[in-house]
């Protein structure tokens, strides 16, 4: 990967939910700024970069690259998504959670999500639906940033938008993690200086400082003399 200029880079910061709820669209929205005029269902893994400047507007800002990783929700056997999926688990620093506010399984299949790639080194059983016992304590000790994201808002008939996002927004308690809706077709629910943008910031502060910084707050030795890139223009790259 090439990189336009000389920062750190994080990585990998997976996006995990099944297919159709619009992970490549959010992707491409997070990273571009620019609405993706023609989605395709990802194979694999996808990869994209985004530009984030850690803690903005005070002196410890710094600029750095962050790569988003939309792993493929193919439903399969046990087996296969263990052997498609789990490597892009490796050394994760974040995850993004995401799901279809129109459709209600998808926001209760994240839980099956989240243990996934949390316990990546156990293999993953069939479909995860909550039936209200579920024990929100399996997140207590979590060191990993979780970010829920739920797409297709302008989907949602304003008589039931009040109703659906009641119960997102206790999705996101369970998983002691903030919260963002939005329409992936309009930038400007990630505008700067709105509500959204200001959790996205917090959301990418915490992977990078759950990569470089310990508990205590203390830098990880070598931290200020990390490898530089080399020069050349910014990419999105894609594994099949």
């Amino acid at each position: 990967m090439l990189l336009s200029q000389a920062r750190p880079l994080i990585g990998c910061c997976p996006l995990c939910a099944f297919a159709g709820v619009g992970k490549s669209s959010l992707v491409h929205l997070l990273c571009q700024n620019q609405v993706l005029g023609n989605p395709s269902w990802t194979v694999g893994c996808s990869v994209d970069v985004r530009i984030h400047d850690y803690k903005e507007g005070t002196p410890e800002e710094k600029t750095y690259y962050i790569e988003l990783w939309d792993v493929g929700g193919s439903v399969g056997s046990a087996t296969s998504v263990k052997s498609t999926r789990a490597v892009f688990y490796n050394l994760l620093n974040g995850i993004i959670l995401v799901h279809d506010l129109t459709n209600k399984k998808s926001s209760q299949n994240l839980y099956r999500w989240s243990l996934e790639a949390l316990n990546r080194d156990v293999a993953p059983t069939g479909v995860l639906v909550t039936n209200g016992d579920y024990d929100r304590e399996q997140f207590a000790d979590n060191q990993i940033p979780l970010l829920v994201i739920g797409t297709k808002l302008d989907q949602i008939p304003e008589t039931k938008r009040n109703e659906v996002l009641t119960r997102t927004a206790f999705l996101a308690e369970d998983f002691n993690a903030e919260e963002i809706n939005l329409d992936c077709t309009n930038p400007r629910y990630l505008a700067a200086g709105s509500s959204n943008a200001v959790k996205l910031s917090r959301f990418f502060d915490k992977v990078i400082e759950k990569r470089y910084f310990l508990r205590d707050g203390n830098q990880i030795p070598g931290f200020t003399e990390r490898k530089r890139f080399g020069g050349g223009t910014l990419k999105s790259l894609h594994y099949d």
